[in-house]
């Protein structure tokens, strides 16, 4: 919203933020004038004059230009400098993503949000919640990942999860949990002693845990999510399979928030519900 202030403070504004501008960026009056195609005495006048008369929308569009910074920070209609460009730039990013979900970009973004709630939904299921027989099935050489490199990196996240102050929710599928039980799609040809094991993990973790950790599992019949990581009111990432795609903007990180938010209200089986959920897919096998 932008700020109603008098005339007069605002042109007190205009000039101070202007000296700061071309401090900032080592621009003198002299060259300043020259790029901006007016006489160095404009530029003097322009900082000094204590009125409340401000340029006209041309010199304050020139000088913004010039100065790399946005018309509306000079004017004090926003506390941003970034001109639009660099403001988008900032609010959306692509970053490469390895085969895991355990890599040091997503290590920085956890260390980034410390203390804020970490709101997830994985791709498959959570790798810090894998056990080593597990991983060691999935992560095979082929697919350009050892399963002692997956291993060590599931148990660093999950050991970040445990020792730092945020709250961490997930939201999953409960198709992508009956499947791995029943050792069908992506799972298929994992053992059954594996997978009962792995079972009794998640149930075992997941109460432990609680409340620090919550797993929700969503009908995909009647709800759809992409693979998404929202870390508290800082940062959104889609996954993309190569890419992650990271959204700084507080709009599309509120989005995404109440996209979460409204799985884990619509989960078929709650935080509370699920160590006993799992140990009766484990009875089945």
């Amino acid at each position: 919203m932008i700020e109603n202030i008098d005339k007069r403070l605002r042109a007190d504004r205009f000039r101070q933020r202007l000296a700061t501008a071309m401090q900032t960026s080592a621009m003198s009056q002299a060259a300043l004038a020259r790029t901006i195609g007016v006489d160095r005495s404009t530029i003097s006048q322009l900082l000094k004059d204590e009125g409340a008369r401000l340029p006209n929308a041309q010199v304050v569009g020139e000088c913004a230009a010039a100065l790399g910074v946005s018309a509306d920070w000079l004017l004090s209609l926003t506390d941003r400098p970034e001109n639009t460009a660099d403001i988008l730039a900032n609010a959306l990013t692509v970053t490469k993503a390895p085969r895991a979900l355990v890599d040091e970009q997503i290590f920085a973004w956890h260390q980034e949000a410390a203390g804020y709630k970490i709101r997830h939904v994985p791709a498959a299921l959570p790798d810090m919640l894998k056990t080593d027989e597990m991983l060691n099935w999935e992560y095979s050489p082929h697919l350009g990942r050892t399963a002692e490199q997956a291993i060590n990196a599931s148990r660093d996240r999950l050991d970040l999860m445990r020792a730092s102050q945020s709250d961490y929710e997930i939201a999953l599928p409960r198709h992508d949990m009956e499947s791995f039980a029943n050792g069908e799609g992506y799972h298929r040809g994992l053992p059954a002693d594996i997978r009962a094991r792995q079972l009794a993990h998640f149930a075992t973790l997941t109460e432990q845990l609680y409340p620090r950790l919550r797993l929700y599992l969503f009908d995909a019949r009647r709800l759809y999510s992409s693979p998404i990581t929202v870390f508290g009111p800082l940062l959104a990432v889609l996954y993309l399979g190569r890419n992650y795609l990271a959204f700084r903007d507080t709009e599309r990180v509120t989005s995404f928030t109440e996209h979460f938010d409204n799985l884990v209200r619509q989960a078929d089986i709650s935080a509370r519900d699920i160590p006993a959920h799992l140990e009766s897919l484990k009875a089945t096998l």
